[in-house]
């Protein structure tokens, strides 16, 4: 395949990094470079956001009436729909997710993104306007923030930076965003797509290393907001670095997602869910099955079943259909995976199944399916987010138990509860400390219903309606009904009621 030479877009131009340097992206199944990307500099990033806000200043953009940026919207999903198998191509060539995850399940659901945003921009609702104080009217106006910076991952590239497009969009604001240096080749192909359907200036994407792009967003203050789905340290870093002028930020971080199974649940349901959702996408998902909750007495079978099914995860050429697992990313993730693999044994889990790299295959960033048992609470394999197929099944002994041990990490993004009685499984789902907890299922989620997390796993909501509290601000509108005389506070600063 030859090599495709990207550019940047900026203030609605392709363009070429300031100082002309590019780096390389690779296809993670073949090692082989597949394209080379702009390496932006800060005065690449700078000349963004001041696209983006000048884009906003004028109102080219947030002066449009929800009906008119709605419309935009959905000519965008049509667009992405008309190029779905290219886009999922390439994703998973660039990825290295297979072909049918990136096609069947990625491709619909950011289309899906796309209109449900088109939809929610006209039907923003707030309080109603009302005489609450007995004098006049108020009235609440939701206004969008500005210039928002996104920070898009790489393990789902295209998917969740509609995550922040389509919101930001829908309510008004531009656009300033930088996908993963690993990951930027649908981002970029999107803009292509949908360039003549924006103002100058309204969406710009600039590609190039975190600490300079990523950090430039943060420290601006031209950008009022920051949104970002990463890992925790980046995540506190941006905190950080966004406090000189009080941006909002909006964090999705990492997780370290529980399993909980009852005494009364089905084990054949709970081992076809662990082994899906520990290992979809190659557990490169921040709400992937980490850790499973078994009772002592179902352990040993629960295992058995959780083997067999894992051991018949074809894992191989991503771009095939038979494939039911790729590559990791790149090299760096799969060293991360045998890191902890490592320290695993050392801290004294038995390895069930997998741990190494799949035989004969000889290119490509490959790891199998891993499964620890033996492993205690306090262990790093059990604590630390992996982001690779490492699984761990753990024994518990009373549901309290479960359910303090389900708790106890710094995480708390998504979760699941396992069982045949609806009302224990519920009352186990309340007390989980997770913004996401599925019933008899895992991994499930919807344009309508809010995805975000609790503790380090960040705070704010991507997804649904309440992604419009992330990107507009709101306004209080008061209109006057009386004359001055009858104004409480006259009587006070004039002492006089005549």
């Amino acid at each position: 395949m030859a090599v495709k030479t990207y550019k940047m877009l900026i203030d609605g131009e392709w363009v070429d990094s300031s100082t002309k340097r590019t780096f390389d992206v690779l296809n993670p199944a073949t090692e082989g470079v597949i394209a080379k990307v702009p390496k932006g500099e800060v005065e690449d990033v700078r000349a963004a956001i001041d696209a983006a806000r000048t884009a906003f200043d004028n109102g080219s953009w947030s002066d449009k009436t929800p009906a008119e940026r709605a419309s935009v919207l959905l000519k965008m999903a049509d667009l992405v729909e008309k190029e779905s198998q290219r886009f999922a191509e390439l994703e998973s060539m660039n990825v290295g997710k297979t072909i049918k995850y990136s096609r069947d399940s990625d491709m619909p659901f950011i289309i899906d993104n796309l209109r449900f945003f088109a939809g929610a921009a006209r039907n923003l609702e707030g309080k109603s306007m009302g005489n609450y104080s007995g004098l006049g009217f108020s009235m609440i106006r939701r206004e969008p923030l500005g210039v928002v910076g996104a920070i898009v991952p790489w393990n789902y590239p295209l998917y969740i930076a509609m995550w922040k497009i389509a919101p930001a969009l829908a309510a008004g604001n531009t656009l300033v965003i930088k996908p993963a240096s690993y990951t930027p080749l649908t981002l970029l192909e999107f803009a292509k797509l949908v360039k003549g359907l924006l103002p100058d200036g309204v969406l710009n994407v600039v590609t190039g290393p975190g600490d300079i792009i990523g950090s430039e967003m943060a420290k601006s203050d031209k950008v009022d907001m920051v949104a970002l789905t990463g890992d925790v340290s980046t995540g506190k870093k941006i905190m950080q670095m966004g406090s000189n002028n009080l941006k909002r930020v909006h964090l999705e971080l990492g997780g370290k997602a529980p399993f909980v199974i009852l005494p009364d649940a089905s084990l054949e349901a709970a081992a076809e869910g662990a082994v899906v959702s520990a290992f979809w996408n190659g557990a490169q998902d921040c709400t992937a099955t980490t850790r499973i909750y078994v009772p002592s007495k179902m352990h040993d079978t629960f295992v058995s079943m959780l083997v067999k099914k894992a051991s018949k995860i074809r894992v191989g050429d991503p771009m095939k259909e038979s494939t039911d697992m790729g590559p990791l990313v790149s090299a760096k993730q799969r060293e991360r995976a045998e890191s902890y693999v490592k320290v695993g044994l050392d801290e004294g889990a038995k390895l069930a199944y997998g741990g190494k790299r799949p035989a004969g295959i000889k290119k490509g960033f490959y790891f199998g399916p891993t499964i620890f048992t033996n492993v205690s609470q306090d262990m790093r394999i059990c604590q630390e987010e992996i982001f690779a197929p490492v699984l761990s099944v753990i024994k518990y002994n009373t549901v309290e138990e479960a359910v303090e041990k389900a708790n106890d990490v710094v995480y708390g993004l998504a979760a699941s509860v396992w069982g045949s009685d609806i009302t224990k499984t519920m009352n186990v789902a309340n007390r989980l400390k997770f913004g996401t907890v599925w019933i008899n299922e895992h991994g499930v989620l919807t344009a309508e219903m809010p995805h975000g997390g609790y503790k380090q796993s960040g705070f704010g909501k991507d997804l649904s309606m309440y992604a419009f509290d992330e990107f507009t601000q709101i306004k209080h509108m008061y209109v006057d009904q009386t004359g001055l005389a009858r104004k409480p506070w006259y009587y006070v600063v004039y002492g006089d009621k005549d």
